[in-house]
Order: structure tokens, then sequence, then C-alpha cells
């Protein structure tokens, strides 16, 4: 099974390449996803959480706040240190438990995609052999998060200066797909890496 990585910009368009990989046939081993399951009541984690910031992120039922908690970490640098802290040895955790549940099966993927919006900056990469970069143009970028999210613009640029920029993250990849045009254009960018894959 080889384990290839995906990241990019927020707004670049991961999980639209993620959805064209899947299918292709890959599994999709996806870090907010697992972030999102870890944060959970009970879970080790939460409780860090809790001790570190306090009642302030969280909802009335016990819930992550996570508006609040995205308003805190990218108005200030070292909130954001403390939360990634936190979360990136527990989401690391998980997605080698459940690439290595996937080598056990008795029907392994030829390939497994493990996203994350963090990659470079969790230093994911020995997990992986090799990695796919998503990149668009800020104002393609900053267009998509206001009609996804409704955010204005002074909070899309905080969240992109959180970020490695995408030239330092290019300069990391082994390929990178352009997001800025049309999906069918992507997904024909997809479709040239996936023959490639197939085809070493």
């Amino acid at each position: 099974m080889r384990t290839i990585g995906l990241t990019g910009g927020i707004g670049a368009g991961k999980d639209a390449v993620a959805e064209f990989l899947r299918r292709r046939g890959a599994a999709i081993i996806d870090a907010d996803e697992i972030s999102h399951s870890l944060l959970v009541p009970g879970h080790p984690a939460l409780e860090l959480l809790v001790q570190e910031f306090g009642p302030r992120v969280f909802l009335a039922d016990g819930a992550i706040d996570r508006v609040r908690l995205a308003r805190l970490i990218f108005s200030n640098p070292e909130s954001r240190r403390r939360l990634n802290k936190i979360t990136h040895p527990a989401i690391i955790a998980e997605a080698f438990r459940r690439l290595e549940q996937l080598r056990a099966s008795p029907v392994p993927p030829a390939i497994a995609i493990v996203v994350a919006p963090l990659f470079f900056e969790a230093h994911m990469e020995s997990m992986v052999e090799k990695i796919i970069v998503v990149v668009a143009d800020d104002e393609t970028r900053l267009h998509r998060l206001q009609a996804r999210d409704g955010l204005n613009e002074t909070e899309i640029r905080a969240r992109f200066a959180a970020q490695l920029s995408p030239e330092v993250q290019k300069q990391r990849a082994h390929w990178v797909i352009d997001n800025s045009g049309s999906l069918e254009e992507t997904e024909r960018q997809v479709e040239k890496i996936w023959k490639e894959l197939q085809g070493e």
C-alpha cells in the first residue's frame, strides 16, 4: 500500500481533490475529520483543551464552540501554538492507527491518502512517501471562503497567514495541483497524478 500526503492552504480545494482520488479507489484519511472525532467529551485531548483554555471555548452542552475557538487561535499565534501542541500528537497517532488498520486489512487499498491542512507544520512528512499540494490564487480562495464560511476578508487573511505560504508548500511537494480554474481542469490534473502513481 502506497501512502501519499495531500495538503494545501485553506480554500485551495483539498476536499475536491480528495474526492476525485476517492472515486479512483484511494482510501482517504482526513485529519480534519479525525480532529472532530477526537474533540468530544471524554477524550483526553478535549480534557487538555479545558485545562488550557478554560470554559470560554465551550458551549453550554460541553461541546467545543468552534467559531469562538477559531477566532481565538487565528487572532493569537500563542493560542494557536498551544492548541496545535494538544491536537497534533493525537491526530497523528490516530492517522497512523488508521494507516496500520488499512495495511492489515484482507485487501489493502493500493493507495492511501492522508489529507491534512497543516501537513508540513505538524511534521507529518514521515507518514507518507510523496506529497500532493493543492494551490489556488488568493482571490479565488478568498471568494470560496466568503461563500462557504461567511468570513470577512480580515478573518480570511488571518487564516492565510497562519499557514505556510503556497510558495513554500510547492517547494516541498512532489506534485502541485492548481485548483484556480474549473473542477474539470482540476480532475484532469488528478487523473495525470493517479496514472503516475499506478505506473510507479
